[in-house]
């Protein structure tokens, strides 16, 4: 039987996204306003900003930080999206917490969109455990994302690209400047910005906009010195981010800043559905999972394939959702696919199988297989791949939501999915 507080959260769906933070203010200070009580590192960006997150919080944690962690969307259960020192909240917290916000809701007469709640009990919760540091990132926006409320003095700006441009702005101009004005919730001085992914011309409003605000802008060289579990060039300007952010912090604080343990930490770091190789017992590659759900996404999973799988051609498990331009990734991928097995999971914003059938259709690609996904069907696509060659991984892509179903199919007998392994799946609306 599901919660009272999960009852709660789920009925702020019907709100969508809201941005402002009026009502985010008003919680905080009927809630004793618990976000006063950490220090916050924010990440701003339209792509990277959970693996620079993630990364980040684990090079903190390293240097005896107790660290929180706040990321959005989860792959297999809310309490993802809330951690300490890599443990995510637990279930009883997490309905206490959404409780206490439903509670003071209803006393200050505000009506807080789903995001907003989440964002408040993690608060809440790192307020209680006592952290020292949260990497924090932000969900759309930046000067009226809900977590601006608790913005800290550095600010890591991941990249900028059009998105949600109903409400950040028409270019990527706008968009920049909306992304970096999460300092503007909070007045005070010495802020710093780490800023990577830009164009030289974005870089140069960047360094204006921070100067207009009092404000240091730092751009880290990509480092060459990287070693991470996740593959791509893209995930290795992610680390350089975190590693200068890191740096900034730790030497503004009490302790001496250890580059070697911060290499050494990054090595085992794999920030879970983002081309993470999953190794059987024996060390062999059998899934490669992505949740590129875009034709962005799309090219950098296959820049990333022509470098690490050069003239490989895989079986893809491909799925996505309804609103997602699929003859253009569909056409991207088709160079690195030798067998198309098309699936969909039961979340009804999936395409139905003919729908993906049809598109493949149209460029002239043939499916291998159909079903719906499970343990069962990655398995007989794995027993046909390995067949063909079992050299070559499995490729899982498309949607992030398949992902998180594939995480929660394989998580018993992959190493690289033990984090999930105590989960219980809840709403998969990525919030």
């Amino acid at each position: 039987m599901q919660s009272l507080g999960m009852d709660f959260l789920n009925s702020r769906l019907m709100f969508g996204m809201v941005p402002g933070l009026e009502s985010t203010r008003k919680l905080c200070n009927a809630l004793g306003n618990p976000e006063r009580s950490f220090k916050t590192i924010h990440i701003v960006g339209t792509n990277g900003k959970g693996s620079t997150s993630y990364y980040l919080a684990g090079i903190l944690q390293a240097h005896g930080f107790k660290t929180g962690l706040f990321t959005s969307p989860h792959l297999v259960s809310l309490r993802e999206r809330i951690r300490v020192n890599d443990m995510p909240i637990g279930d009883d917290d997490l309905d206490r917490l959404l409780l206490q916000v439903k509670d003071a809701a209803e006393r200050v007469q505000a009506e807080p969109t789903f995001f907003e709640v989440l964002t408040l009990v993690s608060f809440l919760y790192y307020a209680e455990q006592g952290v020292d540091v949260v990497a924090m990132e932000a969900g759309m926006g930046g000067r009226l994302d809900s977590t601006a409320v608790a913005c800290g003095n550095i600010v890591v700006l991941t990249s900028i690209g059009l998105e949600h441009t109903e409400v950040l702005g028409p270019t990527e101009s706008a968009i920049l400047k909306e992304k970096m004005a999460v300092v503007e919730a909070d007045r005070r001085r010495n802020k710093t910005f780490v800023v990577g992914g830009l164009s030289e011309e974005l870089l140069v409003e960047a360094r204006t906009f921070a100067s207009e605000h009092d404000a240091e802008c730092i751009a880290p060289a990509i480092r060459t010195d990287v070693k991470l579990p996740n593959l791509g060039h893209h995930y290795i300007e992610n680390a350089s981010l975190s590693l200068a952010a890191a740096e900034y912090f730790i030497k503004g604080s009490d302790r001496p800043y250890d580059e070697a343990l911060a290499l050494k930490t990054l090595e085992t770091r794999s920030w879970a559905g983002r081309m993470q190789q999953l190794s059987d017992k024996n060390g062999v590659v059998r899934y490669i999972l992505d949740g590129a759900h875009n034709s962005h996404a799309v090219r950098r999973l296959v820049e990333t394939l022509a470098e690490y799988y050069p003239g490989v051609k895989f079986h893809c498990v491909f799925g996505a959702l309804k609103d997602k331009d699929v003859g253009e990734m569909l056409k991207l991928m088709a160079p690195f696919v030798s067998h198309w097995h098309i699936t969909k999971t039961p979340y009804p914003r999936f395409r139905e199988l003919d729908d993906l059938k049809s598109e493949l259709s149209n460029l002239g690609l043939n499916v291998s297989s159909e079903g719906e996904l499970s343990r069962n069907y990655l398995d007989k696509v794995s027993s046909i791949a390995v067949s063909d060659n079992e050299k070559i991984p499995v490729l899982v892509t498309g949607s992030l939501y398949m992902i998180g179903e594939t995480v929660q199919a394989l998580k018993d007998d992959f190493e690289g999915l033990a984090f999930f392994r105590k989960l219980t799946p809840t709403t998969n609306e990525h919030r």
